[in-house]
C-alpha cells in the first residue's frame, strides 16, 4: 500500500505539523536560494484549469530552488473530465512524475487525481478550499506579530474556498476565527465544527474559538488581522451582480481598520477587485501586509513540497 499523504485539504496535516512548516518556511525564506536540494531529481507536475500569477510563479521558482524540475500544462493540453477521465490523467502522469500540484475547477478532480494517482497530490486552489494560500497567510501572521497563538483572525466577505481553509487552518495554530457574511454566504456549519475541534494552543491558553457573524464592525472588535477576499470568485461571474448587491457594506477601508486592534494587520489573498472589496490603494496602506503575503506563497509552498517530497 502507498504511504504517500495529499494535501486537498489544510486538515490533511495535523497542528503539530502546521506549526512545524511554519517554521520550517521561515527556515528556507532566510536561507539562500538553492542552498537546499531536497527535491533533486524530483519532477513536479503543475496541472492548472484555473489562470494564475501568484500560485504559478511560486510553485514554478519553488520547486527550481528546491533542485526539482516542473513541467506546466494548461487547461488545454489535459481538459480533466472532458479529454480524459481524471482516474486516467492520474494513473498516466504517476508514471512519469513525483508529484501532481493541481489547480481545478472542481474540488472532486482533486480527490480523483489522488484516489487513482501513486504520487503526492497538491490543492493549489479548487472551489472548495485554498490550502496552500492559508499557509502564506499563517506564515505571514507569525512573521508580523511574533506568534499565532492567542491572535484574533476577522474574515470579512464571501464563505469562499480561502475563508474555509482559513477557518480550519487559524484554530489550528492558537487563533479565534471570526467571519462576518451575509446570510446565504456565511460557511457551512460542519466547517465550524472541524475548526473548533482542530483548535488547540502551544502556549496552554483557552482553546481558540470560532464566530460566524454578520456585521464586520462586530467581527473587527479586538481583531489582530483583518482579512478580505473577493465577492466574487472564479466560476461565480453569473452571479456578480446579485453579489455586489449583498455584500454593500462589507468593504474594508481605513475606517473599519480603525476599529480593530491597536496594530492589527490587513490580509488580502488578491487579486483584488477595487472598488468592491477593499477601495483603490488598501493594498498599499500602512497597516497591509498584502504583497508580503504574496511572496510568501514561495516560502509556504517550498516547505509543503519539502514534507511531501524530500
Amino acid at each position: 500500500m502507498s504511504s504517500k499523504r495529499d494535501f486537498l485539504s489544510i486538515a490533511d496535516i495535523s497542528p503539530d505539523e502546521t506549526r512545524r512548516l511554519i517554521e520550517r518556511a521561515q527556515e528556507l525564506k532566510a536561507a539562500p536560494p538553492g542552498s537546499a536540494s531536497p527535491l533533486a531529481g524530483k519532477r513536479v507536475a503543475l496541472l492548472f484549469e484555473k489562470p494564475s500569477l501568484r500560485t504559478r510563479v511560486s510553485f514554478q521558482i519553488g520547486i527550481a530552488e528546491l533542485g526539482g524540475f516542473s513541467l506546466y500544462m494548461g487547461q488545454d493540453e489535459v481538459g480533466l473530465g472532458r479529454r480524459e477521465p481524471v482516474s486516467d490523467v492520474a494513473r498516466v502522469l504517476s508514471g512519469y512524475v513525483d508529484c501532481i500540484v493541481a489547480r481545478v475547477n472542481s474540488h472532486d478532480s482533486l480527490i480523483g487525481l489522488a484516489e487513482y494517482g501513486d504520487v503526492p497530490v497538491i490543492n493549489a486552489l479548487s472551489d472548495v478550499e485554498h490550502p496552500c494560500q492559508t499557509m502564506a497567510d499563517l506564515l505571514t501572521i507569525a512573521e508580523t506579530h511574533g506568534k499565532t497563538d492567542g491572535l484574533n483572525l476577522a474574515y470579512i466577505g464571501d464563505g469562499n474556498n480561502v475563508a474555509r481553509s482559513l477557518c480550519l487552518g487559524a484554530p489550528a495554530v492558537g487563533m479565534n476565527f471570526a467571519i462576518a457574511a451575509p446570510h446565504g454566504y456565511q460557511l457551512e456549519e460542519e466547517t465550524f465544527a472541524d475548526a473548533s475541534e482542530r483548535g488547540t494552543r502551544a502556549d496552554g491558553g483557552p482553546r481558540p474559538t470560532v464566530h460566524p457573524l454578520v456585521r464586520p464592525t462586530d467581527a473587527v472588535v479586538d481583531a489582530n488581522v483583518v482579512y478580505t477576499d473577493v465577492w466574487t470568485s472564479m466560476g461565480d461571474e453569473a452571479e456578480t451582480e446579485a453579489r455586489i448587491n449583498a455584500f454593500q457594506g462589507y468593504t474594508v477601508d481605513s475606517a473599519l481598520m480603525a476599529q480593530a486592534a491597536p496594530g492589527a494587520c490587513f490580509m488580502h489573498d488578491m487579486p483584488a477587485h477595487y472598488g468592491e472589496e477593499v477601495p483603490p490603494g488598501m493594498l498599499e496602506h500602512p497597516q497591509s501586509v498584502a504583497y508580503q503575503q504574496a511572496h510568501n506563497r514561495l516560502h509556504a509552498q517550498k516547505a509543503v513540497l519539502e514534507f511531501l517530497l524530500g
